[in-house]
């Protein structure tokens, strides 16, 4: 029945919204993510020359359950672009994007742009090498849905690698130059993205990881595993998502803590001025915290 009434009211909204309006009617192209993250980006890369709506930006929102209101609905129905992460992360989004009456909309399916199904690891912005095939994605279809600003987008796209993305960049390396094959644990699979781009190596079964993600409890014998690898210190760093914190997740915590092991957080939403700010100083806390 929610479905059912979504559909009406997308439909509705649509057919309220002048379906003759082009990008040149508006100042900025109208930007819809489903989540900060994305959103952040989106705002980084077009800069002036878009407005960005992000659906989720509660960092105590879970993105898996968000049900969107009907203003949400309109807000998405109504956009110029619509950017969504796909891998079963956050299929409201697709529910209210594929219910939409407005076919004129251009719409980024992130997992599907950088070649990831359901069953793999849903939070690609965590993956760096799928962030920069998302820059390029968005910038094409922001010159595609405003053509008039194409040499301004190519040009923001430029300063924004230049400087913003050559931080986050530089701020990876630097970890993979002093602490490749470092072992670390991690609570959730959210971090594997960012142990695969710098090198650490991940002791953590990863079906611990993904049954953390999924909300499924583990393995007795994968918590044991994990908690003996706490206790003995085979690990250097354990990296936590307080957003998604179960009792098994938390015992963990608590151990590392008791064993002088650094806890560093890393969210699953937005936390921070951008999305380049908000990875950098995480990645900064993991470097403090995996030492000289």
């Amino acid at each position: 029945m929610r479905r059912t009434a979504l559909v009406v009211l997308v439909l509705v909204a649509a057919c309220s919204t002048n379906s003759t309006s082009t990008p040149g009617a508006s100042s900025k192209l109208k930007v819809v993510a489903s989540t900060s993250a994305w959103g952040s980006l989106a705002a980084q890369v077009g800069g002036d020359l878009v407005e960005v709506t992000s659906i989720v930006s509660n960092p105590d929102a879970d993105p898996h359950d968000y049900e969107p209101t009907a203003e949400d609905a309109r807000t998405i129905s109504t956009a110029q672009y619509v950017i969504f992460n796909g891998v079963g992360y956050d299929e409201w989004a697709r529910n209210v994007v594929e219910s939409n009456a407005n076919k004129s909309q251009v719409v980024l399916d992130v997992g599907a742009a950088v070649g990831v199904h359901g069953g793999d690891n849903p939070h690609r912005w965590y993956f760096p090498n799928d962030v920069r095939t998302v820059i390029d994605r968005m910038v094409a279809d922001f010159e595609r849905i405003d053509p008039a600003n194409a040499p301004a987008f190519e040009q923001r796209k430029a300063d924004f690698e230049s400087q913003q993305f050559k931080r986050y960049r530089d701020a990876l390396d630097a970890i993979r130059g002093a602490h490749a094959n470092t072992p670390v644990g991690a609570s959730e699979s959210l971090f594997v993205g960012i142990a695969e781009a710098t090198g650490l190596i991940v002791l953590t079964p990863n079906s611990f990881v993904t049954a953390i993600s999924e909300g499924i409890d583990p393995s007795l014998q994968d918590k044991t595993t994990a908690e003996q690898q706490v206790a003995t210190k085979s690990i250097k760093v354990l990296v936590f998502n307080p957003q998604n914190s179960t009792p098994d997740v938390s015992t963990l915590v608590d151990t590392a803590r008791a064993n002088g092991i650094p806890v560093v957080e890393f969210t699953e939403t937005l936390v921070g001025a951008t999305f380049i700010d908000w990875q950098v100083a995480q990645l900064q806390r993991l470097a403090d915290a995996l030492g000289p």
